[in-house]
C-alpha cells in the first residue's frame, strides 16, 4: 500500500506530515502504519523513512479542526528507533512549526496578507499554539531567508506562540528542591510544567557545567534517565504500577554561560546568554532544545528561587537567552501574571521539503515482520 505525506523541516527538526483522511483513525492501526513506513524495528530505520535520530524520526496527523477558534488538529507521534513502538504523550514546538507552514501551503488555512495566522491545537496534551507564517505579498514562499541556531539553512520565517502554555506550573508547589536519584547525594532541581513536563538539573551542584559536549551527555544519558524516572512520579506522570517512560518528564542540565564553540564552528561568549541548557531527546543529547523544553526553562526563569532564576541572579523579564549546543535560542515570556507566562514566543523557520507517496510494507509481508 502507500500513503501521501509531505516531509517538512521545522526549525531543527524534521517530521512526516500526514492529512488525517489519508491514515487510520484507530491509533493502533496508525502506530502499526508509522511502525512500518519508518522501518522503526530497525535501529538505522534503513527500510523506511525514518531519520534515525530522535529529532527524524518524527511524524504528525494534521485536519481541519471542528473547534471554534482552532484552525487545525495536530497529532504528534515520536516514532521509536529500533523499538518498533512510537510514543503519542508528548508536543513537539518544531513539529508545529512545520505544521503551521503546511496548513497555509495546503490551503487548510487561507492567506491573509503579509502575515498568516495559522492556530493549532496539539491533540496529544492538548496545547493551543499560534503559528504567524511569512507570506509577504499574500504569496506562500517555500524558501526564505530565516535561519535558526542549529543549521545555516533559510527557511520562512514563523513566530511560534504558545498560549497558556502552564497549567500546574509547579506540579509539587515548589520552585525548587532536592531530588534523591539512588544512593547518590540528592540533586537541587526545579520540576515545572509549561510547554512540557520538564526536571531541570542544577549542573554545577551535580559535577557539571551545563555546557557539556555531545560526547559528555551521551555518557551522562543513563544516569539522565535515572532522573528523569525519579521525578516522574513526583510530577503525576505515572499511574501505580506504570513503568517509567522516556518521553516525559524531558530531562535536562542548566548551568551558568561560559564560552564554547558550536558544531557548526560558530563561537559563543559568555555574555551571548543567561543560561546554558543540555536537554535529553527521549535516550540522546538534543543537538539543540527542543521548544516545549525552551518553554519550560524560560517558564522557570520567572520563578523565584528555581535552578534557572539562581543563574541569572533572579527572575526575568520578557526575554530569557538560552545557550544550546547548536547556539543561542531567545524566549519570549510576555502576559505574565502572578509568576506565570500565558504566551511564550519563539522565532523558528520552516521549509517543506517533498510531497510523496510513502510505500509501507503491508502485515504479513517479510519486511513487515
Amino acid at each position: 500500500m502507500h500513503i501521501p505525506a509531505t516531509l517538512v523541516r521545522g526549525g531543527t527538526s524534521k517530521c512526516w506530515l500526514f492529512n488525517q483522511v489519508d491514515v487510520p483513525a484507530d491509533r493502533g492501526d496508525l502506530e502499526r502504519l508509522l511502525v512500518a513506513a519508518y522501518g522503526a524495528t530497525d535501529p538505522v530505520e534503513l527500510d523506511g523513512v525514518g531519520g534515525a535520530t530522535p529529532t527524524t524520526s518524527k511524524a504528525a496527523v494534521v485536519g481541519a479542526s471542528p473547534r471554534p477558534g482552532i484552525d487545525v488538529d495536530y497529532l504528534f507521534a515520536q516514532v521509536g528507533i529500533g523499538t518498533g513502538s512510537v510514543e503519542w504523550t508528548s508536543n513537539c514546538g518544531n513539529c508545529a512549526t512545520g505544521v503551521a507552514l503546511y496548513a497555509v501551503a495546503k490551503g487548510l488555512v487561507p492567506v491573509t496578507g503579509d502575515r498568516t495566522r495559522v492556530v493549532m491545537r496539539n491533540t496529544n496534551t492538548g496545547a493551543v499554539l499560534e503559528g504567524i507564517v511569512d507570506t509577504e505579498g499574500g504569496v506562500v514562499r517555500h524558501f526564505g531567508r530565516q535561519t535558526v541556531p542549529g543549521t545555516r539553512a533559510g527557511g520562512v520565517a514563523v513566530g511560534l506562540t504558545f498560549r497558556d502554555p502552564a497549567g500546574e506550573l509547579l506540579p509539587t508547589g515548589r520552585a525548587v528542591q532536592d531530588l534523591r536519584v539512588g544512593e547518590a547525594e540528592p540533586l537541587r532541581v526545579s520540576m515545572v510544567a509549561a510547554g512540557a513536563p520538564v526536571v531541570l538539573v542544577d549542573a554545577v551542584g551535580a559535577g557539571r557545567s551545563g555546557a557539556e559536549s555531545e560526547e559528555r551527555m551521551r555518557a551522562d544519558v543513563p544516569w539522565l534517565r535515572t532522573v528523569r524516572h525519579a521525578a516522574a512520579p513526583l510530577m503525576g506522570l505515572l499511574r501505580p504500577g506504570e513503568e517509567p517512560g522516556d518521553a516525559v518528564p524531558k530531562v535536562g542540565l542548566v548551568g551558568p554561560p561560559v564560552p564554547y564553540t558550536t558544531p557548526l564552528g560558530e563561537p559563543v561568549a559568555a555574555e551571548d546568554y543567561d543560561v546554558s541548557v543540555r536537554m535529553l531527546s527521549m535516550n540522546a543529547p538534543h543537538p539543540a532544545i527542543g521548544l516545549t523544553s525552551a518553554v519550560a526553562v524560560a517558564a522557570a526563569g520567572l520563578l523565584e528561587g528555581s535552578v534557572v532564576s539562581r543563574i541569572t541572579g533572579g527572575p526575568r523579564d520578557e526575554w530569557l537567552r538560552l545557550g544550546t549546543p547548536a547556539g543561542v535560542v531567545a524566549v519570549r515570556c510576555s502576559d505574565v501574571r502572578d509568576g506565570v507566562p500565558h504566551r511564550v514566543t519563539v522565532q523558528r523557520a520552516a521549509r517543506l521539503l517533498a510531497d510523496a507517496r510513502i510505500y509501507v510494507p503491508q502485515e504479513g509481508h517479510p519486511q513487515a515482520a
